[in-house]
């Protein structure tokens, strides 16, 4: 049969983001065809004007920014907390401080170029998710990196340039293509994308849509 392509868009600093790779890789391994699937993993960032030094964690964000009360916003919070759970992920993410990712992207963009892509993109996640890793410092971001396999001299060369912006950049172009306006965001066989968590079930389905011929 012919490839089935899946792109999805990610952020690191996204709770969710983790929760919908664990649903989708769950859904992959139950998919009949998942020798012909080609993932392509992409770059969002979910406040692009935002700062890099970052001080609030998610719960004073939350307060902050949707008016919640301390306790709405910690109730919010166990509730991400049980779902990612439920796909074997631990939280802390009231340790978690969001902050501008582009170099958090540029970072899983040289993991890619040196084969090692799905390291740097789980030791990030876990890092941030579980371990309130603050993204928003190279020296962690290095520290990171090298736990999943990278040089870290070349980590650090990375940080202090550009390389790999332009990727960033294009991967964020063809998602405002697609419609791509949060994340997590699927598209597969690059039909309109898709947001959010999607169950497991949905992913299922949407790939064994997807080796149907146009138009079925």
């Amino acid at each position: 049969m012919s490839e089935i392509t899946v792109d999805i868009w990610t952020d690191v600093v996204c709770p969710w983001c983790y929760i919908g790779k664990r649903r989708f890789e769950s859904a992959l391994q139950r998919f009949e065809y998942r020798d012909s699937v080609a993932v392509t993993w992409r770059s969002f960032e979910l406040d692009p004007d935002g700062p890099r030094d970052g001080k609030l964690t998610i719960p004073q964000c939350m307060q902050r920014d949707l008016g919640m009360s301390a306790e709405q916003a910690a109730a919010g919070m166990a509730m991400v907390t049980r779902l990612a759970a439920e796909v074997g992920l631990e939280y802390r993410l009231e340790n978690a401080v969001p902050v501008n990712t582009f170099d958090v992207h540029r970072l899983i963009h040289f993991g890619e170029y040196r084969s090692l892509g799905e390291p740097v993109r789980e030791r990030l996640l876990r890092g941030y998710t579980a371990e309130g890793a603050y993204l928003g410092d190279r020296r962690t971001l290095a520290r990171l990196g090298s736990e999943a396999g990278l040089d870290t001299a070349e980590v650090e060369a990375l940080l202090d340039g550009d390389r790999f912006g332009d990727a960033v950049r294009a991967d964020e172009q063809r998602a405002a293509r697609l419609g791509v306006t949060g994340v997590p965001s699927f598209s597969f066989n690059g039909g309109r994308a898709v947001s959010g968590a999607l169950s497991v079930a949905d992913i299922l389905g949407r790939l064994r849509h997807a080796v149907l011929p146009a138009g079925a």
